[in-house]
């Protein structure tokens, strides 16, 4: 008797396990395709034409626009027909790009001197970007370490401090409050906030550093929500490492690109990603390393990594 109840309750319940695998079989499936078609819109058709200044408007301003990336998306959104207004401190970098992209593509540009350490320097900048119809705005401008070290071992950490949140997080959001009014006015433009795969998580050794940068991911993604219905797009884009002067590295490989192939490939993005890591290699290692690995691992990685990059500049700094 027990035989026949054990069978009959497995007659029972095969059915709607079936049917339970089934349609789980089936939800992965479209999930598969689903991520497949998007990634495939995004990687490979992208969005090239929406950033364009008969979509957006005549001006792209650019922060820390005389070198690594911010250089980059100046000479690109100038090579798509942008005028450029081009921020950064040193006014003689300033006109060595702005004479450069002038010849190169026949924009106009403008320059405007400001160090983004101080916090005086916003009313000079409004009154310089007063009266301009501004589609786009690259917030770039940002530094980090000079190598990774303990909190309390910093350097004058106590400047140290007011000058990586000066320019990291204050740029950021007093750049926003001066432009975002003349885009809500039209109901367009794009605002590109340049935070960091140091940002998604947190880096030991370079804290304060990823702390701002995750504060400018959180303030894109909080922005986007409050004004993509009045037409306006904010873009969190979070690079891992690019060949630039900040990053340190030379020579640029597949994963780690030219600023200009990075730049390309992101501006590709805008409309289709809210949050991007702004190039196919890097949204893979933003996958690899937020989804599969354990945070704790990626932490004691990460941890790992900078204590043999601070050992190494300690051991050649006693050296030199």
């Amino acid at each position: 008797m027990e035989s026949v109840t054990e069978s009959s309750l497995m007659e029972l319940v095969q059915p709607p396990l079936f049917w339970l695998g089934a349609v789980t079989a089936a939800w992965l499936s479209l999930c598969s395709i689903y991520r497949l078609l998007n990634g495939v819109k995004i990687w490979i058709l992208g969005n090239g034409k929406l950033v364009s200044p008969t979509r957006l408007g005549k001006w792209a301003v650019v922060t820390g626009a005389t070198d690594g990336i911010g250089k980059a998306y100046a000479e690109e959104l100038a090579r798509r027909g942008f005028s450029i207004v081009l921020i950064s401190r040193s006014q003689e970098k300033l006109d060595d790009v702005s004479k450069t992209i002038e010849s190169k593509y026949g924009v106009e540009t403008k320059t405007i001197a400001a160090d983004f350490s101080s916090k005086d320097i916003y009313s000079g900048i409004e009154s310089g970007l007063s009266g301009l119809e501004i589609g786009v705005l690259v917030n770039n401008v940002g530094i980090s370490y000079s190598y990774p070290e303990f909190f309390l071992n910093v350097p004058d950490l106590e400047p140290f401090i007011d000058t990586m949140i000066n320019v990291n997080i204050t740029s950021v959001c007093q750049m926003t409050r001066i432009v975002l009014p003349m885009m809500a006015d039209r109901s367009k433009g794009v605002i590109l906030n340049i935070s960091s795969a140091s940002g998604m998580y947190p880096v030991p050794l370079l804290t304060i550093y990823s702390a701002t940068k995750a504060f400018v991911d959180f303030f894109s993604r909080g922005l986007n929500a409050e004004y993509k219905k009045k037409g306006i797009i904010v873009q969190s884009v979070l690079p891992f490492f690019v060949a630039t002067k900040l990053s340190k590295i030379r020579r640029a490989t597949f994963d780690k690109p030219t600023p200009e192939r990075y730049v390309a490939a992101a501006l590709n993005t805008v409309g289709l990603q809210s949050q991007t890591n702004g190039y196919l290699p890097h949204a893979i290692m933003g996958w690899v390393t937020t989804a599969l690995l354990p945070a704790k691992l990626l932490n004691q990685h990460v941890m790992s990594m900078g204590l043999g990059q601070r050992a190494r500049f300690l051991k050649k700094q006693k050296q030199g």
